[in-house]
């Protein structure tokens, strides 16, 4: 393994060790800096990311050994794993250097050493690095499948065609704008390119909600501030661009960013450096931006609200996300995901879904979604009391399909009135609904049952409950009498 994307700090005072150590390790690819004192390792380290640190342990000022203390007792920062430090002891002193193995170093070599000893110890720190790095991305990827699996399941053309692009753009640096409505899984397609990509995947993955933000703020939230740089900014504190450096930076919802930001955010992307709010140091950053939108951004360009170089600069390749109306033959795979999802969080028994909930969940439009899907799913789930979960259970889950004070549309004909009591107007969907099916099946409960997905006697004991014995479906519902029923 080389050094690409690492960066490497050696602390010593001695400006020859230094340098030697600096010409020594070059040939291994990575960013070399110096400090020769902790004070100034300290000052480089509140400014910039490394990922080694070669630690002299005889420093003017605090000590090697006091300084891996100070990164120890540290709290971390949220831009990855801490700095691996390797100490740096003279010959003689090896006791002293294991017991900084023991207090957190991650090895040690000792003066006067072999230029291959030390290219190798490094090496091997690089290479712990990387698998850091790759644990660190697996651990992600679990957790997204736990928390968010669902937005890229479906095999329909629209969803092929976004895996697709997902995977032929993953392993570059290009910007990409991700484009669809609320609740279509945005995000989730972000992290897809992150974790896909290979030198980011093991970086830092950084979102930020730019509709979430006051104008006024989101640019200390992106590029940092200076102590005193505004009223209230008591510390320096970094930007989301350094949090998110040698990894991936999403700005999700970027149409409802302001001009004044749009322009920084701009410049940042073309000259990869930033300056902090009140501060004039031009501090290198190295991320990917993805952004994200569900506003026609062509149309906000002709209104003036959105700089077109900034949009052309941002959509070097776009994903564009169908909403789920448009992929209806997704909803299936994406509805037993969620159940099986929400039956493990919340201690369930895991529920099939009927035949006849999957059918009405197939008609309706989720305006809001995967979102509205799974929100949908998880609240059918909890209130549910049978042994799956139905097309009533469903009806409960999205009231926002109806109305109030309207009738109630269901399957394009049958209209239940609404009234202020939900057990009665649902009562009365089910009746009206059931005797749809045995019209539809001539009377024959066999069959309905199969087109409900519900058990034979299961429909007879609901036949029973809602009254519809012979009369009323021969009646009520215009078929013959069958001794089926």
């Amino acid at each position: 393994m080389t050094g690409n994307n690492l960066r490497l700090l050696i602390v010593d005072d001695e400006e020859a060790a230094r340098y030697g150590m600096r010409r020594a390790l070059g040939v291994l690819g990575c960013s070399v800096t110096e400090a020769g004192s902790a004070e100034e390792a300290r000052a480089l380290m509140s400014s910039q990311r490394f990922d080694l640190l070669l630690l002299d342990v005889n420093l003017p000022g605090l000590s090697g050994l006091d300084f891996l203390k100070e990164l120890q007792d540290a709290k971390p920062s949220g831009n990855g794993d801490p700095p691996l430090v390797i100490i740096i002891t003279a010959h003689g002193s090896e006791r002293m250097a294991v017991e900084a193995v023991k207090g957190g170093a991650y090895d040690y070599i000792s003066k006067p050493f072999e230029v291959d000893d030390l290219r190798l110890v490094v090496k091997n720190g690089f290479e712990t690095i990387q698998l850091r790095r790759e644990n660190r991305s697996l651990r992600r990827r679990i957790e997204i499948e736990a928390a968010q699996h669902g937005a890229l399941l479906g095999n329909s053309p629209a969803m092929q065609r976004v895996r697709a692009m997902i995977e032929k753009v993953a392993d570059t640096d290009a910007t990409v704008l991700v484009r669809g409505e609320s609740g279509t899984g945005k995000e989730l397609v972000a992290r897809e390119l992150h974790d896909r990509s290979g030198a980011r995947h093991g970086g830092p993955f950084v979102a930020v909600n730019c509709a979430a933000l006051p104008s006024e703020l989101i640019e200390s939230e992106l590029f940092g501030h200076e102590k005193g740089a505004f009223t209230g900014a008591a510390a320096r504190r970094r930007g989301k661009f350094e949090q998110a450096d040698s990894g991936t930076l999403f700005l999700d919802e970027i149409g409802d960013m302001s001009a004044n930001v749009q322009a920084k955010l701009l410049r940042a992307i073309e000259e990869r450096r930033i300056e902090r709010l009140g501060g004039d140091e031009s501090i290198p950053v190295d991320v990917r931006i993805v952004s994200a939108t569900h506003r026609a951004l062509e149309e906000e360009i002709a209104s003036g609200n959105f700089r077109a170089d900034l949009f052309y600069r941002l959509r070097v390749v776009s994903i564009d996300i169908a909403p789920l109306r448009e992929r209806r033959e997704d909803i299936p795979s994406l509805a037993e995901a969620f159940a099986r999802q929400v039956a493990e969080r919340h201690n369930l028994p895991e529920r099939p879904i009927a035949r006849a909930a999957l059918r009405a969940m197939m008609e309706h439009d989720w305006p809001g979604n995967v979102r509205e899907l799974r929100n949908a799913i998880e609240r059918a789930a909890i209130m549910s009391e049978g042994d799956e979960l139905d097309a009533i259970d469903l009806l409960e889950a999205v009231p926002a399909n109806f109305d109030e004070g309207a009738d109630l549309p269901v399957d394009g004909q049958l209209l239940v009135p609404f009234t202020s009591d939900f057990r009665d107007d649902r009562r009365e969907f089910e009746r009206r609904y059931i005797a749809r099916c045995l019209e539809q099946t001539r009377g024959n409960v066999t069959r309905a049952a199969a087109m409900l997905g519900m058990h034979r006697q299961s429909l007879q004991h609901k036949l029973r409950e809602l009254g519809l014995g012979r009369r009323y479906v021969s009646v009520g519902a215009g078929v013959q009498e069958n001794a089926d029923t």
